[in-house]
């Protein structure tokens, strides 16, 4: 039976697992071997797994994992260029063309390792398993909103940082919008039928702003979409892909406009297929936005880990989606797996 390893997430601002207590003790009753690292951030405790029956072992050892060991993790491993041996589940972002995502598959090519990538666990009609969308669209919107608030007081957005609840989140910003006398700010979300598209839509809603909700039948024309100028915030929720149209041109900061703050939920700047042609770079939990115009102000919010503001709901909602995937690891070569290897052999085999 397979080895499962969860590592610790050494990534800054990085508290979410893919993998809860209860399916831990799931897997060990299927038989699976499973270790969990400690985790210094993690937003659930080492504890419950313990008591699941799991393996303990020190944070950030699974270089050191037997060789037969599936190291799962979600974020990016360390970039230190050291070649990779073992099989890894991870979000890789690497298949396309950003200039890291290549390094990591020479890495996995040097090792011998092979990648199992979350954004490409796909069922028999290509429809992603299992995605954090939800809560990425529902804190990117957040963000923006504190960006557009800001705004509002001639100031830059400042730090970011974790919440313990959405109830908390949306509490803190009723609580700004009050400052401004009810004035709410209008916004339009491109993919709202999409899971990132309606947890944007959500928080615009739980603060009753005005909001205007596009997916495909509304975006298959191609462009171009003015409209979206005509909104204070827009939040994009749609991959970049190839055909994907181009929402806001390199022009859109010295047109007359509305919009102010955006919000890039899908957050792949260094993608040729970007639907966003004013800014080239992810932002920060420290710096949340790139200011790209002055007078009037635009800010770009593409802060990759959203969800991790709000560690505790969207890893539990990712882990109960994973779950059923994760009991078929003894399977590697069908289903969601085989897919997902295919995928990299044919991405690994070009670099």
């Amino acid at each position: 039976m397979q080895h499962i390893w969860v590592r610790a997430e050494q990534r800054p601002n990085e508290d979410r697992v893919g993998l809860t207590p209860e399916g831990a003790a799931a897997l060990i009753a299927k038989g699976f071997r499973l270790t969990v690292e400690e985790s210094r951030t993690r937003a659930i405790p080492i504890e419950g797994y313990r008591a699941a029956g799991a393996e303990i072992a020190p944070e950030a050892s699974w270089p050191s994992a037997p060789r037969d060991a599936i190291i799962f993790g979600l974020k990016e491993l360390p970039e230190d260029g050291t070649p990779l041996p073992h099989r890894h589940i991870l979000f890789g972002h690497a298949y396309k063309g950003q200039p890291a995502g290549r390094e990591l598959l020479k890495r996995f090519k040097a090792g011998g390792g092979k990648m199992y990538d979350l954004e490409y666990l796909v069922d028999e009609n290509g429809r992603r398993v299992a995605a954090f969308g939800y809560w990425a669209g529902f804190a990117g919107a957040a963000v923006t909103v504190k960006a557009w608030l800001a705004q509002q007081w001639a100031e830059v957005c400042g730090p970011v940082g974790v919440y313990p609840s959405r109830d908390a989140l949306v509490a803190e910003l009723e609580e700004e919008l009050a400052q401004l006398g009810g004035r709410v700010p209008s916004a339009i979300v491109i993919g709202a039928l999409g899971r990132v598209g309606r947890g944007a839509s959500d928080l615009c809603e739980a603060l009753s702003m005005p909001v205007t909700r596009w997916d495909i039948a509304e975006t298959k024309s191609g462009g171009p979409f003015p409209e979206v100028l005509q909104h204070d915030i827009f939040l994009n929720s749609i991959l970049a892909m190839p055909g994907c149209p181009v929402f806001v041109a390199e022009d859109a900061p010295t047109s007359e406009r509305r919009l102010t703050a955006i919000g890039d939920i899908a957050c792949d700047p260094t993608s040729d297929f970007s639907p966003l042609k004013v800014y080239d770079r992810t932002t920060t939990w420290a710096e949340p936005v790139i200011r790209v115009h002055d007078a009037p102000p635009l800010d770009v919010m593409a802060i990759d880990n959203l969800p991790s503001m709000l560690p505790k709901e969207s890893s539990e909602d990712f882990a109960a989606q994973l779950l059923p995937h994760l009991l078929t690891l003894d399977a590697l070569d069908q289903g969601v797996w085989g897919r997902a290897f295919q995928t990299f052999q044919k991405h690994v085999a070009g670099v």
